[in-house]
């Protein structure tokens, strides 16, 4: 499979770093949360702040290391949000099978269209994960994308001059 031009193997492989560490914070933090860990000290250990990273790290490394441009963060910032996502989701799934929450279905952590007490939502939904699939990944890999690309824009006007 290609995306780009470029075979997804070499995304895989410019982003293993980033990725690793996405992955990491999102599976000890879940596992923190299972084994009991209480949400207020599993908090601070963030998936978004890792895939935040690992994008400023693309946006500067896809220029100086003649990666691409603008579509190849795209691509990568994609594959990076459909990993955190995932373990997200699947934090979410274990949440509703098991009938108990964890991080990542607690009712502070889990939208609230109704106005309702944070204490009176239910994170355990499959509209829950299904937003996450649907806005996590693509409003949210547009939003970063924007952002990515306002710093490689600064990142090619550096080193060019």
């Amino acid at each position: 499979m290609t995306i780009f031009g470029k075979p997804l193997s070499e995304y895989f492989s410019f982003a293993k770093v980033a990725l690793l560490l996405v992955a990491i914070v999102g599976i000890v933090r879940l596992g923190m949360s299972l084994a009991g860990v209480d949400n207020a000290m599993v908090k601070w250990l963030s998936i978004s702040v890792a895939a935040w990273l690992a994008l400023i790290y693309f946006a500067v490394r896809v220029h100086t290391a003649s990666f691409g441009s603008y579509k190849e963060l795209l691509a990568l910032i994609v594959i990076t949000n459909m990993v955190a996502q995932g373990i997200v989701i699947i934090g979410i799934v274990i949440a509703i099978v098991t009938k108990h929450d964890n991080i990542f279905s607690a009712p502070e952590y889990s939208p609230n269209f109704s106005g309702a007490p944070a204490s009176a939502v239910d994170g355990k939904t499959w509209f829950h994960a299904g937003a996450h699939l649907i806005f996590g990944v693509i409003v949210g890999s547009l939003i970063a994308w924007a952002v990515g690309s306002l710093i490689l824009f600064i990142t090619k006007r550096v080193a060019n001059s």
